[in-house]
């Protein structure tokens, strides 16, 4: 037989299921910069980093990746890599200067064509409608503690989807409520940096009546939108077989994370908080859980790591650090089983819509060496949770994509730039973009799964999800 005529063996059969949404992500204020051009509002970010101490060598979002002029080189690499689905957050701001009333025109024209520009390209697009970054004036008069800024939000959410719900077919409400309550609210980690538990309280409850209300926005003005919510799930495991271990890690999970799944998906506060925490029933009124816990298209997860806790004063869940265990640059142990057990856990507890992979991803001291940067680390994580991924979805769950957490180095809020999770090494003084060795073999990955054949259209892939 003539070897050039020779057949080529099949490679593996693909692990992911046709129409498998295969992604990045990013948000607003940690990539775009040109944070005072064409109009654009101050947010509690903008008012955070201006005061020393809030974040690691005084590091701002004002340059940040220079996306907001950058967007169609970033898009390109996106071609390049063959993403079919690309997450990206809306800047209230830009939209609303002042979080209600007048529109700004020039932030709706930015998203517009960013919109295209990934439509066009191949790329289906997913915005993230709250990421963090509260207009100021919103936040001077009492911010997410307020019920009012949930009215505030709607507005909002009717401005943007008005102007791109005829492209886009895919929203997510608000990324990670317990972030944006607890560190931003609780314990001043994040803006607006206040510490205050009362606030905090009724900030997680606002946050989750602003999702629930955005829902229901989000569909009467684009009745064939398909809208989720992204939740960071931490996996909790107990340190010992003890009983009070083990309850210690079902009170963690509570706390951390049933607070803001039940009422998302079952209407109702688990009882560990409402013992913990009585005077947060305070904040609720009739109606609001039944709004909060509106139907679903689908599910959002953040998942990076996993915690193990032990019983502390009064059963108290107290963390423990496991020795020896591999760990990121953010010091959080790399535990892909954790992944794999949380998406069969929703699948098994839950009733709950399809899901998605919002956000997994790690940060390295990834170091440039002239036009290279090789970050094996990273290879070797995403792999592993795709693996999790994949076991996962044999095993019944339907997960429809995967976002890895993120295309480009970024602004990475109370560390500045000092953490690094990007597949694309961005050099903060030129901004150049670098693509690392993950860049290429998440490239790879993708092709191979999707059989080596050319960017489906847009219409193919929704098709093809159902």
């Amino acid at each position: 037989m003539n070897p050039t005529h020779a057949s080529v063996p099949p490679g593996p059969p693909p692990r992911f299921p046709s129409g498998f949404v295969w992604g990045a992500a990013t948000s607003a204020y940690q990539i775009e910069g040109a944070v005072s051009e064409d109009g654009r509002g101050e947010s509690i970010w903008d008012r955070f980093v201006s005061i020393p101490g809030n974040v690691a060598g005084g590091d701002t979002g004002d340059v940040a990746c220079d996306g907001y002029h950058r967007y169609r080189e970033d898009i390109r690499l996106m071609h390049e890599l063959g993403l079919t689905g690309y997450r990206f957050s809306i800047s209230w701001p830009r939209i609303l200067p002042v979080g209600t009333g007048r529109t700004n025109p020039a932030g709706l024209d930015f998203y517009d064509r960013v919109v295209d520009e990934l439509l066009a390209n191949g790329i289906e697009p997913f915005p993230t409608l709250y990421h963090w970054d509260l207009p100021q004036a919103l936040e001077d008069a009492g911010g997410w503690p307020e019920r009012s800024t949930v009215d505030a939000y709607v507005e909002y959410i009717g401005t943007v989807a008005g102007r791109l719900g005829d492209r886009v077919g895919h929203w997510i409400t608000v990324c990670e409520p317990w972030v944006i309550s607890r560190l931003g609210y609780r314990t001043g980690e994040h803006a607006p940096g206040r510490k205050d538990g009362a606030a905090a309280l009724a900030a997680a409850h606002h946050v989750l009546l602003a999702h629930g209300r955005g829902v229901d926005a989000l569909r009467s003005v684009a009745p064939h939108a398909r809208v989720g919510i992204t939740i960071d799930v931490v996996h909790f495991e107990p340190a010992t077989d003890a009983p009070a271990d083990r309850a210690a890690a079902r009170t963690a999970d509570a706390l951390r994370n049933r607070s803001i799944v039940d009422p998302v998906l079952r209407g109702r506060y688990p009882s560990e908080v409402l013992d913990r925490w009585p005077s947060h029933a305070s904040c609720v009124r009739d109606g609001d859980l039944r709004t909060i816990a509106a139907p679903l298209d689908f599910l959002g997860i953040n998942y990076y790591t996993r915690n193990v806790v032990r019983a502390g004063r009064e059963n108290g869940p107290v963390e423990v650090r496991v020795e020896g265990a591999e760990a990121t640059g953010m010091g959080w142990e790399v535990y892909p089983d954790g992944l794999y057990a949380v998406l069969r856990r929703l699948r098994d507890d839950y009733d709950v819509p399809p899901l998605y992979v919002t956000e997994n991803g790690a940060a390295f001291r990834d170091r440039r060496e002239q036009e290279r940067v090789d970050d094996p680390d990273r290879t070797t994580y995403v792999a592993r949770h795709l693996d999790a991924a994949a076991r996962a979805i044999a095993d019944g769950v339907d997960l429809r994509g995967y976002f890895l957490w993120s295309l480009l180095d970024n602004f990475e809020w109370a560390h500045g730039y000092t953490q690094r999770f990007g597949i694309v090494y961005v050099d903060f003084d030129s901004l150049e973009r670098i693509p690392k060795a993950s860049f290429r073999w998440y490239r790879d990955l993708i092709a191979a799964e999707r059989g080596g054949s050319a960017q489906p259209a847009v219409e193919e892939r929704r098709a093809a999800a159902g």
